[in-house]
């Protein structure tokens, strides 16, 4: 947890004042997490744990191939056809593969006001949520100097409603992923571990 709670150190201040978490677990948010879980009644974990019919063991090799991708990609020759399939299986990954199983089933059933909950909130709401949703129906392009990412999505759950243009900076997109990975690694790290 050591290389993620430092990972996810140079983000506190934003983790404070946007996501709401408080300074104590913003230096050490996986830990936090981890911890937090650990002390969950075994009905809660249960229903974590069946929330999907992949099992955490199988999920949380595939988080374990991401990272491990990733490590590769930092290393590798850029090259643009590089860099975009990047993004597409980091966005997938990080917002989609694990929002409904992980994030989703956190905010519902870890403890009110605990950092796992507020943490899980925020990666399931605007306007995480409605990009996740973008990159889900492939609502989304590079901004004219690949600097953000423009997507379309609708501000609220009525299908009716038309879709809005929104565009995520580099920057907020880093720390979304970023967040999204520390939170999907601690919980799953924990719960196999619990499920063993």
């Amino acid at each position: 947890m050591r290389n993620l709670d430092a990972q996810m150190a140079r983000f506190s201040a934003r983790l404070q004042s946007e996501v709401g978490v408080d300074a104590e677990a913003a230096e050490r948010l996986a830990t936090t997490v981890s911890a937090e879980l650990r002390f969950l009644p075994i009905e809660a974990k249960t229903e974590i744990l069946s929330s999907s019919p992949v099992n955490i063991a199988s999920r949380l090799d595939e988080l374990v191939a991401f990272q491990s991708y990733m490590d590769q990609m930092r290393m590798a020759k850029r090259h643009p056809a590089i860099t975009r399939a990047q993004v597409l299986y980091q966005n997938y990954v990080c917002f989609v593969y694990l929002g409904d199983a992980c994030f989703t089933v956190l905010a519902k059933s870890a403890p009110a006001g605990s950092t796992s909950r507020t943490c899980s909130r925020f990666l399931t709401s605007n306007p995480v949520r409605a990009f996740r949703n973008a990159i889900a129906h492939g609502n989304w392009e590079y901004s004219s100097n690949f600097s953000s990412l423009v997507f379309w999505a609708r501000k609220g759950s009525d299908k009716s409603e038309p879709l809005n243009k929104f565009e995520v900076s580099q920057e907020d997109l880093d720390f979304w992923q970023s967040l999204a990975r520390c939170v999907g690694y601690a919980a799953y790290l924990h719960l196999r571990a619990g499920a063993a």
